[in-house]
């Protein structure tokens, strides 16, 4: 049997971190479980964040008008992106576990992690029109979000000052992970542990090591696979008709980001749903 790659996307400026002891664990657990780990430390990579011109090499074509998305697409396809994105670019090819370890910063990635995402997950390598969602480039990979937080888990509930943490988490696992095909683990979150006693944070660590020792046998989240979807400009990319008609007499949403006006779907974004509840729930999954 081949060696498993995983890759852990790391974006933290401290060696003595709280991070850092979570991706340190993590390299230890799968290593010891026979993955082959590799680790994008960004920071000490001092990997660019900003998406510019710099990103592609030879002719641009359109040279009129700069549009990033379209230009480095077709770098992608020619070889003539930069260095620095094939090299991350070959990282992501090579995993079947990619996990992204990070503090939470304004409710979303550090600014690092997220050049890193609109650098290397370039249309074509990562998505397409075509290629998207449940049917992506990457629907035989799995993804995952491991952070930290300043703030406490109750501070993150539906009725807390923040906010439900499933809606904070729907863009990057939804609009980013999920749209470039990943199968999405349920996150590791790690409630403010600046302000845990020691501990507090050790039972964290463990709880962790614990989680990976079987990480790759886990269900992934719940989405919306494209099926229950018009896929043309034609029809606007809605839920089919027959799909609103059987949601009508659903309790819940679909998913967060399709609530459809209903409660959402409990710890959609947190927690994988046993198979028999997704079917209770909507029978056309």
């Amino acid at each position: 049997m081949a060696q498993k790659t995983a890759l852990i996307v790391y974006a933290h400026q401290s060696l003595g971190s709280f991070n850092a002891a979570v991706k340190d664990a993590a390299v230890q657990e799968l290593t010891e479980h026979g993955y082959r780990v590799i680790v994008s430390d960004l920071y000490a990579m001092n990997f660019r964040a900003n998406a510019t011109l710099d990103d592609v090499s030879g002719d641009l074509k359109n040279c009129k008008l700069f549009q990033y998305g379209e230009e480095t697409m077709h770098a992608w396809i020619e070889g003539r992106l930069s260095d620095d994105i094939v090299a991350e670019q070959r990282k992501v090819e090579e995993s079947e576990l990619i996990i992204f370890q990070f503090p939470l910063y304004w409710f979303s990635v550090p600014a690092i992690m997220k050049g890193w995402m609109d650098r290397v997950l370039t249309q074509g390598f990562a998505f397409s029109l075509e290629k998207m969602y449940n049917n992506g480039i990457f629907k035989d990979k799995k993804a995952m979000l491991s952070f930290t937080t300043g703030a406490t888990q109750t501070m993150f509930r539906p009725d807390g000052i923040n906010g439900d943490i499933n809606i904070t988490l729907w863009p990057l696992q939804n609009g980013t992970l999920h749209f470039c095909g990943f199968q999405v683990l349920a996150p590791q979150i790690f409630w403010s542990p600046a302000h845990c006693p020691h501990t507090v944070r050790t039972a964290m660590l463990e709880g962790w090591r614990t989680r990976l020792k079987g990480l790759l046998a886990e269900k992934p989240l719940t989405f919306a696979p494209c099926e229950l979807f018009d896929l043309s400009f034609q029809g606007g990319f809605l839920l089919s008709p027959k799909v609103k008609e059987e949601q009508e007499s659903q309790p819940y949403g679909i998913t967060t980001g399709h609530h459809l006006g209903k409660p959402l779907p409990p710890d959609n974004q947190t927690r994988a749903q046993p198979t028999e509840e997704n079917e209770a729930k909507n029978s056309y999954f």
